[in-house]
């Protein structure tokens, strides 16, 4: 008989490693972790204290401190370890694929893989489909991603001509951070209805746009350690 798939770790296990290894790699999660959860508490006891209420308005008012207190911290631990998270992976190769897989959600249509790519130098470029049009994301220094663009806004321009087309910059010389990249996307103007999304979405798929050869080394799903770029 086959062993039994191990149990994946509980949320608290799964929250007490996130938190230690935000501790690890931030010192000033600590700190503002217990800010957030002490500062409600702190305020509402005064408040309490300055209105003069009762004992069980007092216990009321306490224990609405200390739930909005534990929501802040948890707030605050999630914000301090996802930009520790983005600092790990920014300037990898694959790091726009890694974010367009796990971070994009609702009526997008993305590409993992890159559809155009560089091997020699693994710049590379990205297409998301969504309400806004297609939105490519370059991946790498301006001058040389600039090729790679050209050649996709142009084939996008013969398949889908009526399509907008969006480009956004990921790289040394561009002012948009990776951790910034899908809010920037959702802020772009929405032209396309849900039903026109999936229709652009199918017909770049099915003539083949993504089924591109991708070198070694750029997998979304595992970036690996390299150098910045």
């Amino acid at each position: 008989m086959a062993r039994e798939t191990e149990k994946e770790p509980g949320r608290l296990k799964t929250m007490w490693s996130i938190f230690q290894m935000t501790r690890k790699n931030d010192k000033a999660a600590l700190p503002l972790m217990l800010l957030a959860f002490f500062g409600p508490i702190i305020v509402v006891v005064v408040l309490a204290i300055v209105t003069q209420q009762d004992v069980l308005w007092f216990v009321l008012w306490v224990i609405s401190g200390v739930l909005i207190g534990l929501m802040l911290m948890m707030m605050t631990l999630t914000w301090r370890a996802e930009k520790i998270a983005f600092s790990q992976i920014e300037g990898r190769p694959g790091a726009v694929g890694a974010v367009l897989k796990s971070g994009l959600r609702g009526n997008w249509s993305t590409s993992e893989m890159p559809v155009a790519v560089n091997p020699r130098t693994q710049d590379a470029v990205y297409r998301a489909v969504g309400k806004p049009g297609v939105v490519l994301i370059a991946e790498g220094p301006r001058e040389r991603v600039a090729r790679l663009v050209g050649e996709e806004q142009r084939k996008l321009k013969r398949i889908v001509p009526n399509v907008p087309v969006n480009v956004l910059e990921i790289g040394p010389d561009s002012s948009l951070e990776l951790r910034k990249m899908t809010k920037s996307m959702r802020r772009l103007k929405k032209v396309l209805s849900r039903a026109e999304v999936m229709a652009v979405a199918n017909r770049l798929t099915s003539l083949g746009q993504s089924n591109l050869p991708i070198p070694k080394g750029i997998d979304p799903n595992r970036v690996r350690p390299g150098r910045p770029r």
